[in-house]
């Protein structure tokens, strides 16, 4: 058996501040000896060399730090005393009464984000869901705040070549598109890419090495297919689509492993760990790849597959409360219910269930229990809590953690579940 979760994550890195300070302070004892011999006057031009290298790799870490914080800063926070719990949202499965909660949430974090909205990963989850409730509500303030946010970043993606989180936001973009065909809208996005496709391919590492990259991308090349009727964005996915999957994928579970250093970790009940939100991503990125794809497309028969085996699975992993733990496969590890995760599977598999994927009569008890649910964490500001913070693994959180992907994909299940009542 694998070392646990707790055991992988329980070495405490260096800090950098101290690392800044002394450039060969995160170095063991010895190493640091030998770099010390080298400060003679014949080695000290080599030794100068060496420093200005380290002390570069120690900057660079310091800016990754920074920005990681950053990026954790804008998205969200976890406050001590988040206010009292909503009282007045029905849990009952009626348009008018899902409409409400999606309001009451939507109205908060559209003005909570108010300063930080950004381009980030984060936040294009945040603006899919925002869309979608404003064409569910009949609300243009969600639709053209996140217009806004477009015009201000000039229709450009994140800066990382070739990185899906970067080019999350495309999908953004490809919306508004669809709404007014100007090119400017899509030119970057298809511009990165046209070079993501002629990128050589790395034997070594798989582009989407981490299964939240599924909804970061894929749904992107496939809109962009779409709007450009190049099949090639389309085949593109298809092929790094399956490639991730060969590698990620637990074929007896049915569930993705985040990444390939879970591959042989375990949770301390010695069940194999499946993070729930990286779960989520994937699912709801098979609905978005699967709603856009052509019917007739050679390889859509085998994402359709994949597609309920993840929600049969996920469904039979659902807790009485109707939601799901950080962790999959060891929910008593984790007091708290995951949101985002929860808020994800929701959506899914309510669109599977209006696109005739998934059976009604199986699945409907499945949403109408999550949805349910995650109201019992709707603050009386609008608040969404119970989200996990920015993180690559099941972890733990303050009952007010609230961050704008979970918001997004709450707002995406609502959606959803208004067109399944239809105007009931």
């Amino acid at each position: 058996m694998g070392p646990s979760v707790a055991q992988a994550f329980a070495q405490e890195p260096v800090g950098l501040t101290d690392a800044m300070s002394h450039p060969t302070s995160c170095m063991s004892d010895p190493n640091r000896r030998k770099l010390d011999a080298l400060m003679t006057k014949r080695y000290l031009p080599l030794a100068l060399l060496a420093a200005t290298i380290l002390a570069g790799s120690v900057a660079h870490a310091q800016n990754s730090a920074n920005s990681a914080v950053a990026e954790l800063q804008a998205a969200g926070d976890q406050p001590d005393d988040p206010g009292p719990l909503a009282a007045n949202l029905s849990p009952k499965l009626k348009r008018s009464a899902i409409l409400r909660a999606m309001k009451a949430v939507g109205d908060w974090q559209l003005k909570e984000a108010e300063s930080r909205y950004n381009i980030q990963w984060t936040f294009a989850a945040l603006y899919d869901g925002l869309l979608a409730a404003s064409e569910a509500t009949g609300d243009s303030r969600y639709h053209d705040r996140v217009l806004e946010v477009a015009i201000q970043n000039q229709w450009n993606l994140g800066p990382r070549f070739a990185h899906a989180d970067d080019e999350a936001i495309g999908l953004t973009y490809l919306a508004f598109y669809a709404e007014q065909s100007d090119q400017k809208r899509i030119a970057p996005t298809r511009e990165a890419m046209d070079k993501l496709l002629a990128r050589p391919n790395d034997p070594n590492e798989n582009l989407w090495w981490w299964c939240d990259a599924l909804y970061m991308a894929p749904p992107v090349l496939t809109q962009l297919s779409i709007a450009t009727h190049e099949p090639k964005y389309l085949d593109f996915m298809n092929r790094e689509w399956w490639l991730t999957s060969a590698a990620l994928y637990d074929p007896a579970e049915h569930l993705y492993y985040r990444d390939d250093r879970f591959l042989t970790m375990h949770e301390s009940n010695g069940q194999k760990v499946f993070w729930s939100r990286g779960n989520g991503w994937v699912l709801a990125g098979l609905a978005m790849v699967l709603e856009k794809m052509p019917g007739q497309y050679p390889d859509r028969a085998k994402f359709l597959a994949q597609f309920r085996q993840m929600a049969e699975r996920i469904a039979m992993l659902q807790l009485p409360d109707g939601l799901w733990r950080a962790s999959l496969l060891d929910p008593g590890a984790y007091q708290s219910p995951e949101i985002s995760g929860s808020a994800f599977f929701t959506y899914a598999i309510t669109w599977g269930i209006n696109h005739g994927v998934l059976d009604l009569k199986k699945y409907l008890p499945v949403v109408t229990r999550s949805w349910a649910g995650m109201l019992q964490h709707i603050y009386k500001d609008g608040r969404l809590g119970s989200i996990q913070p920015i993180g690559g693994e099941p972890g733990k959180f303050k009952p007010s953690s609230s961050y704008v992907y979970g918001v997004g994909a709450f707002l995406l299940a609502g959606s959803e579940l208004s067109q399944l009542l239809g105007d009931k």
